[in-house]
């Protein structure tokens, strides 16, 4: 098929799918286009990123400081994000009530730049994960928080995965990269980054399948069977890119994260022991490990060799530079100056970070900051867990995605900047109550049963 064929049929149906959703008239607001742009550029390309793509030219980005384009979009992202909250009555003492472990976390994030080398840099950086919460925030405001959510992930489904198959099979030249240095290709679609391309399919892979089991439970109708279909072939492509980006990591997430939320769907689970179970399954794990070398063959499996594809070997490198324990080196700074030219002088392929969520959140914020992190992801264990003992079915994909988050920061670094599944992270981890019509407070806005709608919803608002 000729390439400008398949870009007609490709945008047809990226039209399609657009305009079937608008016709079943979601409830949600024109704001919902503000989280909506910011996961996608996050999650595919930066706008300076698109406008090299099919305009070329010189890029003018530098690691350390990004683009001037890039930035000012970001920006005008975020303020517009706060004047929306600004409308909707946000307040900022509730806010950090119901988030104090967030809150912490971000505060001392925004400290640690005092001691950073590279504190401007530092700084910009740190303002941008503010976008996170800021969007997150515009999605639980909307008058149907989790419907809200659920649109998000579907438009930005509707682009990612038909054009990154486009761009994968007939335009080479923007979806697939080649190593300088072997000429190996890898499939990038969309993104920039073929393990970038793998993440992305899996956290809308995850969120797409837990939204194809909710519709299998509604009542039979025209519409539900349209919406089968429809989620199906999504999840469908997904699967299609996931297998074409070969990120064994992003796989394995989410296996794992697919089987947590068919777990907990099962009636018989006694959902009162649900952190026995987990313990049981570690245990189970880590005995598998010492009897059986499990790792090693998962690794055979997936064609991967014991180092994790040099992985193992920045660990080992990272550590060797001097740092302060207790502090780090102040946000996102670690990989900048002289440390940066140490560890790209032992690595042809210049890594950008520690390919661990972990060693890299001890090595921009020490040990006090991978605890607040580890303390961020027991809240979001803890959230997730009370809903779902409360009959809440939201709660799956919550407890569902976390699994998959920490196992993937186990060979990506994802708690930092604008990594994607950052964002969804902060999605299954924020709280914040919204007034009822009879001015009680609900404790978790996204999965909210009573919510008004509709003039109602709106009166509320006003």
């Amino acid at each position: 098929m000729p390439s400008i064929v398949a870009a007609i049929l490709t945008l047809g149906l990226v039209g399609y799918l657009f305009r079937r959703e608008s016709r079943s008239k979601p409830n949600v607001t024109a704001a919902l286009w503000l989280p909506f742009l910011w996961f996608f550029l996050i999650a595919t390309r930066t706008s300076a990123q698109w406008m090299q793509t099919f305009f070329g030219g010189v890029s003018t980005s530098t690691y350390e400081e990004g683009t001037p384009m890039d930035a000012a979009i970001f920006f005008v992202l975020i303020i517009a994000g706060m004047l929306v909250l600004q409308r909707r009555g946000f307040n900022l003492a509730t806010f950090v009530r119901h988030n104090r472990c967030l809150t912490l976390f971000l505060i001392y994030s925004l400290v640690s730049i005092l001691w950073s080398d590279f504190m401007f840099v530092s700084m910009k950086r740190w303002i941008k994960i503010i976008g996170h919460p800021v969007m997150v925030l515009v999605l639980l405001s909307e008058p149907d928080p989790e419907e809200a959510i659920t649109q998000m992930f579907k438009r930005c489904a509707f682009i990612v995965f038909p054009v990154s198959i486009l761009f994968i099979k007939y335009y080479p030249e923007w979806g697939r990269t080649y190593d300088p240095f072997v000429g190996a290709p890898a499939n990038t679609g969309i993104s920039l980054d073929k393990n970038m391309l793998g993440c992305v399919c899996m956290a809308m892979g995850v969120f797409l399948f837990w939204h194809l089991l909710n519709v299998r439970s509604r009542p039979s109708s025209r519409a539900k069977r349209s919406e089968l279909f429809w989620t199906g072939f999504l999840i469908a492509l997904a699967l299609w890119v996931l297998h074409e980006a070969h990120s064994a990591t992003s796989l394995v997430t989410m296996l794992v994260a697919l089987a947590v939320i068919m777990v907990l769907g099962r009636q018989s689970l006694n959902k009162r022991m649900v952190t026995s179970y987990l313990v049981i399954a570690v245990v189970g794990v880590i005995a598998a490990q010492w009897y059986f070398d499990l790792f090693d063959h998962v690794l055979a499996l997936l064609g991967k060799d014991l180092t994790l594809t040099d992985r193992t070997k920045v660990w080992s490198a990272v550590l060797t530079i001097p740092i302060n324990p207790l502090i780090g080196t102040g946000y996102e700074c670690f990989w900048l100056g002289d440390r940066l030219d140490t560890l790209w002088a032992i690595y042809w392929w210049h890594p950008i970070q520690a390919h661990n969520g972990y060693l890299e959140t001890y090595l921009n914020l020490g040990l006090i900051g991978l605890g607040l992190m580890l303390a961020l992801l027991v809240t979001a264990y803890r959230k997730g867990l009370w809903l779902f003992q409360n009959g809440e079915d939201f709660a799956r994909f919550r407890l569902g995605f976390l699994a998959a988050y920490v196992l993937y920061n186990w060979t990506e670094a994802a708690f930092k900047a604008l990594h994607p599944v950052w964002f969804v992270f902060f999605i299954i981890l924020l709280e914040y109550p919204r007034s009822r019509p009879d001015g009680l407070e609900n404790i978790s806005p996204v999965v909210e049963t009573d919510m008004p709608s509709g003039n109602e919803g709106a009166a509320s608002r006003a």
